[in-house]
């Protein structure tokens, strides 16, 4: 349903479930393949990439703009995230998207809502230890946009590596109908992964937050070059952080790109991760490397 040439059209704003249900409903008895990005809006590149590759596949692209309240902390950023759904839908116009999902709280958690998913053991370690209920809310809200809208694929980030591994697996264990693709992470000119919360830095922390994707680019190198040890690679990679003065490291990691369990002696394929505080921002990135 893409539009051709320069031509640009909105796209329809949904603010019920029984609406977007109803929409997907009719979609695919027509016959109509589903793609589905969510997100949580402050559209950047990063998420256009996700929405171009749903709409080259699919013949309906539904994305979602929700700000999840669940997968926020006490002492998080919910009140001051950003929030721009007018030039949002501008730039989703560009693509020939048909739907946007724009629920309230209410809508998505109800008065006396109560019930939450278990996210799978993926979940426990990097941003369960730092983060504790973050994956039960990120969990929570995507099966409930997989049940509100059936979509055939469902589109995510590599930058968020733990959720779309968690997000695969829940997918996987509830026998859920839909195929989850992961897309490549979106970097800024200089190397730096976009990301919603980049606004809230200075330009002297943009330029310290570089360090981050140097690590990763460090870790890369390291292994191409032969070193196996994951010690070594770490050791160096938060050394990087180190140097430019990023001195609150969440975790500087190198897993198995499966089940997230730090390596020792690298064999195979890993991924490398990130996360840091630059200023009052924390930043995650990842690299799968191999």
């Amino acid at each position: 349903m893409a539009e051709t040439g320069d031509e640009k059209r909105l796209p329809r704003i949904v603010h019920t479930k029984r609406e977007i249900r109803e929409a997907v409903a009719a979609a695919r008895a027509a016959g109509k393949t589903i793609g589905l990005v969510p997100t949580m809006g402050a559209l950047h590149d990063g998420h256009l990439s996700l929405v171009q590759r749903s709409v080259a596949e699919c013949d309906v692209t539904v994305v979602t703009i929700f700000v999840n309240p669940t997968q926020f902390g006490p002492s998080e950023d919910l009140a001051k995230y950003p929030r721009t759904l007018e030039t949002d839908v501008a730039a989703l116009a560009k693509y020939g998207v048909d739907w946007v999902f724009v629920p309230s709280d209410d809508e998505m958690y109800p008065p006396g809502h109560s019930t939450f998913v278990e996210p799978p053991a993926v979940a426990d370690r990097l941003e369960g230890e730092h983060r504790p209920g973050h994956m039960r809310g990120v969990a929570t809200i995507v099966l409930k946009l997989f049940n509100v809208i059936p979509a055939d694929i469902a589109y995510f980030g590599q930058k968020d590596c733990q959720q779309s591994v968690v997000i695969r697996r829940m997918a996987e264990d509830l026998d859920l109908p839909i195929r989850v693709v992961v897309c490549p992470t979106v970097r800024d000119s200089h190397g730096l992964a976009l990301s919603s919360r980049n606004a809230y830095m200075s330009p002297g922390e943009r330029e310290q937050a570089l360090a981050i994707s140097r690590s990763l680019r460090v870790a890369a190198e390291l292994i191409a070059g032969g070193e196996r040890s994951g010690d070594v690679v770490r050791q160096r990679m938060r050394q990087v952080l180190i140097d430019a003065r990023i001195t609150q490291i969440d975790y500087v990691a190198l897993v198995d790109g499966d089940s997230l369990v730090e390596v020792g002696e690298i064999a195979g394929p890993v991924v490398a991760l990130v996360a840091a505080h630059v200023g009052k921002t924390r930043l995650i990135d990842n690299v799968p490397i191999g």
